[in-house]
């Protein structure tokens, strides 16, 4: 059996696991393949892949030239990137992992903090021999608005609860009486856009929110209010987040998340001042990874047994 472990961007997949406990020639491949050709040459031969999230997309047209793929293992719970009723067709088996959703909450209000604080630049100057270049912004008393309040929205919303911040939240299902369950307002989009002081997105990436965050969006935000996105890059359409940024009509933007990953060398995000940047870590911490690649291990096993488990379908 030979197992193609991809996208392993930070060089950690083998300590995560006893991959030795598999009767199988293991390779890793750390860097994104350029292209779908490059892809599918560099995994001829091999029986398995384990996919890190969506970082690798493998769409139906995909699978069906990896003729020697029998077992695609994606960490996390689902993988919208893996056209799974078109793999079930072509004989290769799903299986998924566990996942840890705290790790995401946490690296939000990472990033509200570093934003709100100015961190990046304050810890620039003090490096560069300087001291004290601006004025922070506070949380206690402000508004936080949530796009989505399920597992992770909910997390969040105590956080800024803790801090003395009001919260309110808005997604297409959201009732008054599940946002109150959590000592949440419920409130209309437009609402939300207009009050917030800061709007941290934590909806799943479908049709229905795809580009959900736009021109409009943009322009009922406060001019000083700051928009976090840790949940999927597409759902903010970002040639109006690089107008409202460019402009200066937002206070500014915290991203983990961005429609193309890795972001490209050359992607005008990088020199906007006021874009707080994150590489998609928001699971990448050791714990997730322990789960991630300890299941991906186990799915690898039981498949190899005849007895796969974790069966997406």
């Amino acid at each position: 059996m030979r197992i193609a472990i991809l996208d392993d961007y930070q060089h950690v997949a083998l300590s995560f696991a006893d991959w030795g406990s598999l009767d199988a020639e293991v390779r890793v491949f750390h860097e994104p393949f350029a292209d779908e050709d490059t892809l599918v040459r560099e995994l001829a031969g091999f029986d398995v892949a384990v996919a890190m999230r969506e970082r690798t997309p493998f769409p139906a047209e995909l699978l069906r030239r990896l003729t020697d793929l029998r077992l695609l293992v994606t960490t996390g719970k689902g993988n919208r990137a893996i056209d799974v009723a078109a793999a079930g067709e072509l004989g290769i088996t799903v299986s998924c992992t566990g996942y840890i959703s705290a790790p995401t909450a946490e690296l939000t209000w990472a990033l509200i903090l570093s934003a709100v604080r100015n961190i990046p630049a304050e810890n620039r100057s003090v490096r560069e021999g300087g001291w004290q270049t601006g004025v922070g912004g506070d949380l206690n008393g402000r508004t936080l608005g949530l796009l989505g309040l399920g597992r992770l929205g909910v997390r969040v919303a105590a956080i800024g609860q803790a801090f003395g911040m009001e919260t309110i939240a808005w997604s297409q299902n959201l009732t008054a009486e599940r946002a109150a369950e959590h000592g949440v307002s419920a409130v209309t989009k437009e609402e939300l856009f207009a009050r917030a002081d800061i709007v941290s997105v934590h909806l799943v990436l479908s049709d229905r929110s795809r580009g959900l965050v736009g021109a409009a969006e943009f322009a009922a935000m406060k001019r000083k209010a700051l928009l976090v996105n840790t949940s999927r890059g597409p759902i903010v359409d970002e040639d109006a987040l690089l107008a409202a940024l460019r402009e200066r009509r937002i206070g500014g933007a915290a991203l983990d998340v961005f429609g193309q990953e890795p972001l490209a060398a050359r992607h005008p995000l990088r020199f906007l001042d006021n874009a707080l940047l994150t590489p998609h870590v928001g699971y990448v911490t050791r714990d997730t990874y322990e789960v991630f690649y300890r299941d991906a291990v186990e799915d690898i096993a039981a498949w190899a047994a005849g007895s796969p488990v974790r069966v997406l379908t």
